[in-house]
């Protein structure tokens, strides 16, 4: 998916956030950043991805502040909020009707913990009243390809969805997945690292890899080779997160996108509302 006229006031929006989060009480850094990222609006490559121009912005804000991770406790706090209401979320997932279904859904919601954005989405409303909204034929085909013996990668997203990922996880585990769970590899908005990964359990419960890249989205071309070899081994791949839709939608075949239509644009490419689940497959 490329970047289009549609994101740049998202990206300025983005500019100015990560500026004053990063340098709190320095308007004069806050300043330049955004000053020195108009100057570099103009040239912008529009066949880039979006994540890929958004690597190019938190390279910037973290050049020009020192900061080494702009969402480092933001991160912290998400994955504790959600480890709080994790097992009220696991009961619901246990005595539903169809649990992977239901695992999918919570994980789904989880993609609302997103920094890149700027919405007003109440993923703890959601997840109180927990009932699947996604495709049940697409359903039915993920749950008929994660089998037993079956390699399933799951392309992680932000810090706090990571915690429900964990009840999916487990879920996969049950029937017999073979289940590798993938982290950035630098710190980018608030997305997962391997120390999230930690800090919510889910390096004991599968393999947890990082995928080279340091945008916020499984960029291709930033994937070291280990994890491109991974990726074509899997037998199921699972994207979750709207930047991993967005870097791989029309890149790579055969993927299972779970993610929150959390802008107009992306909403208008999938066909469906904005802010709802969308659980698809390129």
């Amino acid at each position: 998916m490329l970047t289009s006229i549609d994101c740049m006031p998202c990206f300025m929006r983005m500019a100015v956030a990560g500026a004053r989060i990063a340098a709190p009480d320095r308007p004069d850094i806050h300043e330049r950043i955004v000053r020195k990222w108009s100057a570099m609006l103009p040239e912008l490559d529009f066949e880039l991805c979006p994540p890929s121009v958004a690597s190019m912005l938190n390279e910037l804000v973290l050049t020009e502040t020192g900061c080494g991770d702009v969402f480092a406790q933001d991160k912290v706090d998400s994955n504790r909020r959600v480890m709080e209401v994790l097992p009220d979320v696991k009961r619901l997932v246990d005595t539903s009707e169809n649990p992977l279904a239901t695992a999918l859904e919570a994980a789904i919601i989880g993609n609302y913990i997103d920094r890149g954005l700027d919405h007003a989405f109440d993923w703890r409303e959601e997840l109180a009243c927990l009932e699947s909204s996604i495709d049940d034929t697409q359903v039915r085909d993920f749950a008929s390809r994660c089998v037993d013996g079956a390699s399933v990668l799951i392309l992680g997203d932000n810090a706090g969805e990571i915690a429900l990922d964990t009840l999916l996880v487990d879920r996969l585990k049950q029937v017999g997945c073979r289940v590798t769970y993938a982290v950035r590899s630098k710190p980018v908005l608030n997305d997962a690292l391997l120390a999230d990964a930690r800090m919510v359990g889910m390096t004991e419960r599968c393999e947890v890899v990082e995928s080279g890249v340091d945008t916020p989205g499984t960029v291709l071309e930033r994937c070291s080779p280990d994890f491109l070899y991974k990726m074509r081994r899997a037998d199921v791949i699972l994207s979750k997160g709207q930047g991993n839709f967005e870097a791989l939608f029309d890149r790579w075949e055969d993927v299972f996108f779970a993610f929150k239509a959390k802008c107009e644009r992306v909403a208008e490419e999938t066909g469906r509302p904005l802010g709802c689940s969308v659980f698809m497959k390129r």
